[in-house]
């Protein structure tokens, strides 16, 4: 009976090695893309918003000069 657990604990130290070393090399590998991508999503929203508050600015002013409308 201990010799089948202990066979059993091997094959699964075995079987488990291979899946835990490759997700942590796929992480580390994916780690890169995966912040250039979050600073692609942020400099768009960070553009996003600046357009949109230099529409709602012009708007204020325009419609506060005297004769703009």
């Amino acid at each position: 009976m201990t010799t089948l657990l202990v066979a059993l604990a091997v094959v699964a130290l075995v079987l488990a090695a291979p899946v835990g070393y490759v997700s942590w090399r796929d992480r580390r590998r994916s780690t890169p893309d995966e912040s250039h991508g979050a600073a692609v999503d942020a400099e768009s929203r960070r553009h996003r918003y600046e357009t949109q508050r230099h529409a709602s600015q012009h708007h204020t002013v325009r419609h506060g000069e005297p004769g703009s409308m």
